[in-house]
């Protein structure tokens, strides 16, 4: 394969599912993005991390350009074991782990299922002490008609307001950032494959089995984070036992937007420790 950044659509446990890679002979990278997000979140560091890496990074069931299946289990369980299926595919052992957001989760949930396979772990702004959607919530997903007011509570948020809460610095925000955080939600099954998430999601790791998990870990947060505040961080670097944290100043939730170069430095810097 060409030294160049390549995509794909695989069919993995019956859902499509668009990864894009670089496969160059280089320790591997796999990269997970966050909630109603793609593989977008790292387009400004996948060209940064080239010259050490080999990168994977995949739309998860129901973002970006994957299918948004009204059949997948939505767990973050089954996201874990969905990544593992395409490490698998693409011969990746030794892997390093970048999840952002919701990523952080599904990567720390791949940690405690193959913590052989999994040499790093770098969670930037992860989630993190969620519990699952409440039984009511739930419940009501299941009634007529119910997909039709979450579609209706995704449109009355415009993506702009959206990415200006996760940007601290608001002139970062281009036309293509809107383009690619809008084009997703546009699809037909968007709201449905959402619904799914809500009734699967089992909430975050507990502190419990987030202490049983030894992988070297480094932590990358906004200090302005208003989406996933920095309290977050600071409880999971605790409870972590083999982790650090890296904060940065006047950054939001988005950091590898805001601090491309200093993330895709840390990652290069810290994989090799």
């Amino acid at each position: 394969m060409k030294d160049k950044l390549s995509s794909t659509m695989l069919n993995i446990d019956n859902v499509k599912v668009y990864c894009e890679y670089v496969c160059n002979e280089k320790p591997p990278v796999i990269l997970i993005h966050g909630f109603v997000s793609s593989t977008y979140t790292f387009n400004k560091i996948i060209p940064l991390l080239e010259k050490d890496f080999s990168i994977v990074a995949i739309d998860l069931p129901g973002f970006g350009r994957s299918e948004k299946s009204t059949s997948f289990f939505y767990s973050y369980e089954n996201y874990a074991r969905l990544v593992i299926k395409i490490m698998d595919y693409f011969g990746m052992d030794g892997v390093c782990i970048v999840g952002h957001s919701m990523g952080g989760q599904i990567a720390l949930n791949i940690a405690k299922l193959i913590p052989d396979k999994v040499k790093k772990l770098f969670l930037i702004a992860s989630s993190g002490y969620l519990k699952s959607s409440n039984r009511l919530l739930v419940y009501s997903s299941y009634l007529p008609f119910f997909s039709l007011y979450v579609k209706r509570a995704i449109n009355s948020r415009s993506v702009m307001d959206s990415l200006r809460n996760v940007f601290y610095n608001q002139s970062y925000i281009t036309a293509d950032h809107i383009r690619e955080f809008e084009r997703p939600i546009k699809e037909k099954n968007f709201p449905k494959s959402l619904i799914r998430l809500l009734r699967h999601r089992e909430g975050d790791l507990s502190s419990y089995e987030l202490g049983k998990i030894n992988t070297p870990t480094l932590l990358i947060w906004g200090e302005d984070d208003r989406v996933v505040p920095l309290r977050i961080g600071k409880r999971l670097v605790q409870d972590l036992p083999n982790a650090e944290i890296i904060t940065f100043k006047e950054t939001g939730h988005l950091v590898s937007e805001e601090r491309p170069n200093e993330v895709s430095t840390l990652i290069s810097s810290y994989s090799k420790g």
